[in-house]
């Protein structure tokens, strides 16, 4: 529901629930007393993970950032979670959009300060981990990586709608959304909530649906967004200009095909969005 923190409509209780409840389903089982202090939390969790990694024949990840000039790949977290997926297995396999892809690495020393200053706070990130292809005796030995459209190509396209492309999941924008702090993450019906998936969501997957339609209308305009994000993404622009798209119609595309959509008539996008607001605040979390 959050794109940094994806267990933040979890409060601690549940979160010991579902650990006693699905852990001895998949591994070890969650400690017998289990409490929801964080600390037993956190280690119930790394128990129950490490297992996992250390067996794993094969690792799938994403990556933050590619540098075109060495085909080096990057990761940022703070868990090391990422850490153990990317070095432990004997196969790993990356799935990254083509949108992650920086020219050079005096390119990446921009990002790497930007992304977690605006995403955690912090100067440096607790681990960031890179890696070209596979090394002899250390790590995965056999390395596969996807580059994903999707949709990119498309929405680089719209003059307007590229700059969403800017995005580097930091998640500013979601933190100081009024409609996202009101509805919570899964009211977004995308992996992208917030401010960004309202204008990403629709590029890629098109406004076909009812659901991404929506999306655009799932804002206040308020600019906050827009203040806070640190690649300048003007979301409330991009807003504006996919609410003209689906009131006006044509052509767009879902899920890699060309369709046509009729324009809306009269009221019609006003009431789309107003049933999308009427079940976003239904459907807080």
């Amino acid at each position: 529901s959050h794109i940094l923190v994806p267990a933040i409509h979890r409060n601690r209780g549940e979160i010991r629930d579902i650990f006693a409840r699905e852990m001895s389903e998949w591994g070890r089982p969650a400690p017998e007393g289990l409490t929801d202090t964080p600390a037993e939390l956190a280690e119930a969790a790394r128990l129950h993970l490490r297992e996992k990694f250390l067996r794993a024949k094969v690792g799938i990840s994403g990556a933050n950032f590619m540098v075109a000039e060495t085909g080096t790949l990057m990761v940022v977290e703070s868990e090391g979670n990422g850490r153990m997926c990317l070095t432990l297995p004997e196969t790993l396999i990356s799935v990254v959009g083509i949108e992650k892809i920086v020219p050079t690495w005096q390119d990446l020393e921009v990002f790497l300060q930007t992304l977690p200053r605006s995403s955690t706070a912090e100067r440096m990130n607790p681990y960031t981990s890179m890696w070209t292809g596979t090394t002899e005796e250390d790590g995965p030995q056999t390395f596969h990586l996807i580059l994903i459209d999707n949709g990119r190509t498309d929405t680089l396209a719209d003059e307007v709608g590229r700059q969403a492309l800017r995005c580097i999941r930091c998640s500013a924008c979601l933190n100081v959304c009024p409609v996202y702090e009101r509805a919570g993450g899964h009211a977004y019906g995308s992996v992208y909530p917030g401010p960004i998936g309202a204008i990403l969501s629709p590029q890629l997957r098109g406004t076909a649906s009812e659901i991404d339609a929506s999306l655009p209308y799932a804002s206040t305009l308020c600019g906050a967004c827009y203040e806070v994000c640190p690649v300048a993404i003007d979301i409330p622009e991009v807003l504006v200009h996919l609410r003209e798209r689906i009131a006006e119609g044509g052509q767009v595309t879902r899920e890699g095909n060309k369709v046509v959509l009729k324009p809306a008539k009269g009221h019609a996008a006003e009431r789309a969005a107003m049933r999308a607001a009427r079940w976003a605040f239904s459907h807080p979390g």
